[in-house]
């Protein structure tokens, strides 16, 4: 066993969207940053979808953004198609997505991690976590590499004891093509961890040239792009269109005639899939009423043939894949590139990380990603953002950054994490987020950027972009209060269908109409020319949602006083009488940090939290009267 000779303050295992986002925020804190890959070709690779964002996916990845994060700008740099869905819903639930060039995605990943200060980028694979004292101090590679690190961000994906299945063929992979982390998990194990088995799958890759695309729907992407990023205000490029395809009764019939070649239903496959993002197999099995499954057709990249067709992931042999997509319309002919397959990895059960991403077990030892029972590419970069923020902050002695469940959904995220089981693959929704209407896209640089300022990882060009914007969103809302539209100003009477006025109503009246959009009264009214965009678009969903944010806002301030209770991590819960055996099996369980924390476990009743308030709060008093002694 050999030393790197050289001591870092954060080391990060795993160079997926996770550790990408762990290891940038780390250095950009001012921490020296080891980030260990398996391969330096596969830096951020999207071993699944080619898209970034999608419903409540897309608000992660502008939470990311607006806290210092890169993926917001690593996609709108290498999209190759922007939608913007729910448009026709409510501004809670409206969502970007885009597709991503594939290659291009990971190539400008690698060349930022490439080009930041304090930031080593090696090739090693990770055996082992040095621990002593309960503490990590470093980790051990299968090279016989050891290195030294104050903190340590596991971010290792599918990689784990991960095992690819082919029909009743299954080989060790992280995924295709790389191995498997085989001695990690069991070094885990060894500390204490409990360590579960999950399983997800990807659908084969087919040859563009073998598609008939006059036969299928076409689907192009938005006229006018809306960045993810907010430090972008545009993005005009060419898009590539996408394709929606079809399944049909005979292939249903080919792979229900060949469910005894799947490993799923033959029961060698153990680890647990997820119930939102089934195979293919699983689809024609649950809905045998349905006569056909929908596919999105999305191109891999600009210059390459590859295609993914989505929603039909699948672990059957290789020879049915080729039967049921040439059963398809427009897919007489294909031709596949890259078989699909299931895999099972190993994760860690994430009641035993806290709040902060910190386990429990070990001191300064992170945990981020499908480590944690996640799934998809935006749940791991928040998770690893926030991993490498706090590792940095403990680096620098400072308190950790905690995002509540109203503060973002990266907030939600993680309290669900630490306070639910994990029966499948975690994947956020935007009806987890009880504050969804505060909780937007487009506000998420309102909610977050101070925050990402404190910690020192917003950059002085982004901190002035965001100070302007707020002084732009004030001057805004100013001439929608000043201005008052009168009888005298007949046209805009008319132009609104304001009618015979017996007063004045001010510009926010007007717009506060459900017919009525900002767009139609800037053309309007000059004083309202010229603000961006986004700024206006701040001020109709304020104006127009004022009462439900107001009421949102009230269930905040209950929640807050809840979380301001906060629970010591060593409370003896022998001592709280009046609550049931099962309830104190859950809270020690789960060991909540706050009052809150403590109401949002399944089966911990409000009567239960009742008496947990009044046992703290007897305690606290006791506190201080013995400190008045």
């Amino acid at each position: 066993m050999t030393g790197y000779g050289k001591k870092y303050e954060v080391i990060v295992v795993g160079a997926g969207h996770a550790g990408c986002e762990a290891a940038l925020a780390a250095a950009r804190m001012g921490c020296l940053t080891l980030l260990l890959t398996m391969g330096l070709d596969t830096v951020a690779q999207m071993s699944c979808n080619p898209s970034i964002g999608g419903l409540a996916k897309g608000h992660l990845v502008h939470e990311i953004d607006a806290l210092g994060g890169e993926m917001g700008l690593n996609i709108d740099d290498t999209g190759i198609q922007f939608r913007r869905l729910n448009m026709r819903k409510g501004p809670a639930v409206r969502a970007g997505r885009a597709q991503a060039d594939r290659m291009a995605y990971s190539a400008r990943m690698k060349l930022v991690l490439e080009s930041v200060d304090l930031l080593d980028l090696k090739q090693g694979v990770v055996d082992e976590v040095v621990v002593k004292n309960y503490r990590v101090v470093g980790v051990r590679t299968r090279e016989g590499i050891e290195f030294s690190g104050q903190t340590v961000v596991i971010t290792a994906g599918t990689f784990m004891r991960g095992l690819i299945h082919v029909g009743m063929n299954n080989y060790p992979g992280g995924r295709a093509g790389e191995p498997a982390a085989d001695k990690l998990s069991d070094c885990l194990r060894s500390l204490g961890f409990v360590v579960g088995r999950l399983k997800t799958g990807t659908p084969a890759r087919l040859s563009a040239r073998s598609i008939d695309f006059g036969k299928l729907e076409r689907q192009s992407g938005d006229n006018e792009i809306r960045p993810f990023s907010f430090m972008n205000d545009k993005i005009e490029r060419n898009q590539v269109d996408c394709y929606i395809a079809h399944t049909n009764q005979k292939t249903h019939e080919i792979i229900r005639n060949n469910l005894d070649k799947s490993p799923l239903y033959a029961g060698v496959i153990e680890g647990v899939g997820p119930r939102y993002c089934p195979s293919i197999e699983d689809k024609v099995v649950r809905f045998p009423d349905k006569m056909s499954h929908q596919s999105f057709i999305e191109p891999e990249g600009v210059r390459g043939a590859e295609m993914y067709p989505s929603g039909l992931s699948t672990s059957l042999p290789a020879d049915v894949q080729l039967q049921y997509f040439r059963s398809m319309v427009g897919f007489e002919r294909v031709e596949i590139m890259r078989p699909g397959y299931a895999i099972e990895y190993d994760f860690v059960e994430p009641l035993q990380i806290q709040s902060t991403m910190e386990t429990r077990e070990v001191a300064g030892l992170y945990h981020a990603g499908q480590i944690n029972g996640t799934s998809g590419y935006e749940e791991a970069a928040g998770q690893g953002l926030l991993a490498g923020i706090n590792a940095a902050l403990q680096c620098q002695q400072s308190e950790p950054l905690i995002i509540r469940r109203d503060q973002g959904y990266l907030g939600v995220m993680v309290d669900d994490l630490v306070t639910q089981e994990t029966t499948e693959p975690y994947r956020m929704f935007t009806s987890r987020a009880e504050y969804r209407l505060l909780l937007r896209e487009d506000n998420a640089d309102l909610r977050l950027t101070q925050l990402g300022r404190h910690v020192g990882l917003v950059s002085d060009s982004r901190w002035q972009r965001y100070q302007e914007k707020l002084e732009l969103m004030e001057r805004a809302f100013s001439v929608c209060r000043d201005i008052t539209v009168t009888n005298k100003n007949a046209r805009l009477c008319s132009r609104f269908g304001l009618g015979e006025l017996k007063s004045g109503v001010t510009l926010e009246q007007v717009i506060k109409r459900p017919e009525v959009t900002v767009r139609q009264v800037e053309a309007e009214v000059p004083e309202l020319t010229g603000f961006p965009e986004k700024v206006l678009e701040q001020v109709e969903i304020a104006i127009k949602y004022e009462g439900y944010i107001a009421r949102q806002i009230e269930q905040v301030e209950r929640f807050v006083e809840l979380e301001k209770v906060k629970i010591p991590d060593d409370l003896d819960y022998a001592e709280v009488t009046s609550i049931s055996a099962e309830v104190r099996e859950k809270l020690i369980k789960y060991r909540p940090s706050s009052l809150g924390q403590a109401g949002r476990i399944q089966g911990v009743t409000p009567a239960a939290v009742a008496v947990l308030n009044v046992y703290l709060r007897k305690k606290t008093r006791e506190k201080t009267n013995e400190a008045g002694r």
